[in-house]
């Protein structure tokens, strides 16, 4: 990051915005690094895999680079990205149901159907991934239905209000408030009240930079 970009990096993002709509670009990298996090954990609240959301993060930054003369500063660009996301991850998720539903027709034609499992207990690694408390916390939230855990990510992990969290999820805020506390409910009993934010769905540096190298070749 140059010298510029890292004074500015602890800028607000509705300053960043305009320092970019006035034509300095290779500050969007700030904001892409800043919410590469948020992205990452939304997508994965989808149960996506993580090349699928690596994906859907890099589309869903360039969408916002093309479309950030739409964005009113009056909203939290924070908010605005998150919610593009989420459509992505929403459409991602329809075309891979579909899909699933098409792959069984096809294969229960010939009355072979090969089962995968999504998560093998047989590759030697499962006892040494519980014990990580990451993986473990990871493990148990994506147990939840996704419409509680898309809620439990982004209140207590990402921070946003119920407010924010009803407008991007197009919900009313009383059923934030209802999800979330079902959410919790069904934690606790695996975790109690112990979780910590850091280490849940994690996005390493190396694929920020990857992301960041991605979405500037496409703008």
């Amino acid at each position: 990051m140059h010298k510029t970009e890292a004074v500015v990096s602890y800028a607000p993002d509705s300053e960043i915005v305009s320092k970019i709509k006035a034509g300095e670009k290779d500050l969007f990298e700030v904001l892409i690094r800043r919410h590469n996090g948020a992205l990452y954990k939304v997508g994965r609240s989808f149960g996506l895999l993580h090349d699928d959301v690596q994906d859907l993060m890099q589309e869903a930054h360039i969408a916002a680079y093309l479309n950030l003369g739409k964005f009113e500063s009056r909203a939290a660009y924070k908010t605005w990205l998150i919610r593009i996301m989420l459509n992505k991850c929403y459409h991602l998720t329809m075309e891979k149901s579909h899909k699933s539903k098409s792959d069984f027709s096809e294969v229960s034609h010939t009355g072979e159907v090969n089962f995968t499992e999504k998560n093998t207990s047989s590759d030697g690694h499962r006892e040494v991934l519980n014990r990580e408390l990451g993986r473990v916390l990871e493990e148990c939230i994506e147990q939840l239905a996704p419409e509680y855990r898309t809620v439990f990510v982004l209140r207590e992990l990402e921070g946003l209000n119920v407010n924010e969290t009803a407008s991007v999820m197009s919900i009313t805020e009383a059923n934030v408030k209802v999800r979330l506390n079902r959410a919790k409910s069904m934690l606790r009993k695996k975790l109690e009240s112990w979780y910590p934010k850091a280490a849940v769905y994690e996005f390493n540096l190396i694929y920020c930079d990857q992301v960041v190298e991605r979405v500037f070749q496409r703008i």
